[in-house]
């Protein structure tokens, strides 16, 4: 497992306070916006791009910055605070340059990695299908080998970017078990044995597209197989590491954002002559609320450090994951009743947070998916130190 270098602090500041202005400067005033109209924010991902974001944790010798897991958990964080669709943009594009940089040839990497790094090419995974989510074993996506190409048939559903995206990794079912691909395609609805679903409607986390894709016949270099046939399903998996990363650290953003909002209102409105922060009933769940966020906010951390360090992190992320996603959704919930009745109207960011918490109680596996993993994680490690 590849190693990263640990960003320099100064550096990692530097760039998270410089993500830090441009959301508050540039996304703030726009988000609800574009979050109403289910709109995609073009003009914001053009200066994500400008800003280096695409290609953080992409070696400098394919074009990106070359940073630490550390710093992208920062930068997410950051993202997800102002809003935390953003934030989804950069998840599976990374997820992707990850899975090329970890398992991918020389010549992958240098055929890929640098158009990734500026964002000009930007990544979908095409893993999950309608009838296989967690159960990913179940696959049913087939890739018939014929001569130097791979033949592709099948439906994926969730793809997040799948419409956007010029490089999509996919996981297919080949004579070798499960295995992954890079599809090259052309942003738009369909391209040569690919056709794009409409955008799924969702509860939160809009204005970045979610759809199904239907392959057809589609034809797929056998130079596009990542790694060996049938590695796939371990590859992506240790990739989705990385995902749940995002995820725990987008919720950090989200409560943070939930967090300060009632904090702030719990210091301007006034019941019974005083301020409702006076009263301690109020006081008790600002503790518990700025409590569990610390908390959630260094388990993110320490799983981004293990990971970038080339540790085993399987739990690490799993409980990252697991822990700050329902913090997302218990602050969202506890700053909505803060702000009482004001907190339920569309005039305040608060119902936002509150409908974008739940996709990551469920987003990169399910909670009860986490357990599992977390408690199989554990058991596994501690048959290996007997």
């Amino acid at each position: 497992m590849s190693v990263v270098p640990p960003t320099d602090p100064e550096v990692r500041d530097a760039i998270v306070d410089t993500v830090r202005r441009f959301v508050a400067n540039e996304v703030v005033p726009v988000a609800a916006e574009h979050e109403r109209d289910d709109r995609f924010p073009a003009a914001i991902v053009d200066r994500m791009r400008d800003l280096g974001l695409f290609g953080l944790t992409i070696p400098e010798e394919h074009g990106g910055l070359g940073l630490d897991l550390l710093t992208y958990v920062g930068v997410v964080e950051e993202l997800a605070y102002g809003w935390m669709s953003l934030a989804g943009v950069v998840n599976t594009h990374t997820m992707v340059a990850t899975l090329i940089v970890r398992h991918g040839t020389d010549e992958q990497r240098a055929r890929w990695l640098p158009s990734m790094a500026t964002g000009e090419r930007r990544g979908a995974l095409s893993l999950s299908e309608p009838d296989a989510g967690s159960d990913t074993r179940n696959l049913r996506c087939r890739a018939r080998r014929d001569g130097d190409v791979y033949v592709v048939d099948g439906t994926k559903a969730w793809v997040t970017n799948g419409e956007r995206a010029g490089l999509v990794a996919l996981a297919a079912r080949t004579d070798e078990g499960i295995s992954a691909f890079v599809v090259e395609k052309e942003p738009g609805p369909a391209f040569e044995g690919i056709t794009v679903g409409a955008h799924v409607g969702k509860l939160g986390y809009r204005g970045i597209e979610t759809v199904e894709m239907h392959y057809a016949e589609h034809r797929v270099p056998a130079a596009n197989l990542i790694g060996e046939p049938g590695r796939g399903l371990a590859q992506i998996l240790g990739v989705l590491e990385v995902g749940r990363i995002n995820i725990a650290a987008r919720a950090v953003g989200v409560a943070r954002a939930a967090f300060d909002a009632a904090l702030a209102y719990a210091g301007e409105r006034e019941t019974f002559g005083r301020p409702i922060g006076e009263h301690q009933a109020i006081q008790l769940k600002l503790a518990d609320m700025a409590t569990r966020l610390q908390a959630a906010r260094l388990l993110t951390r320490d799983a981004a450090e293990r990971k970038a360090a080339g540790l085993r992190c399987d739990v690490e992320a799993g409980m990252a994951k697991l822990f700050a996603s329902e913090t997302a959704m218990e602050l969202a919930t506890e700053a909505m009743r803060i702000h009482g009745g004001v907190g339920y109207t569309t005039d305040l960011p608060v119902e936002r947070y509150y409908r974008d918490a739940p996709l990551m109680v469920i987003g990169e596996g399910t909670n009860e998916i986490q357990r599992i993993v977390i408690a199989r994680g554990l058991l596994a490690r501690a048959r290996e130190d007997r």
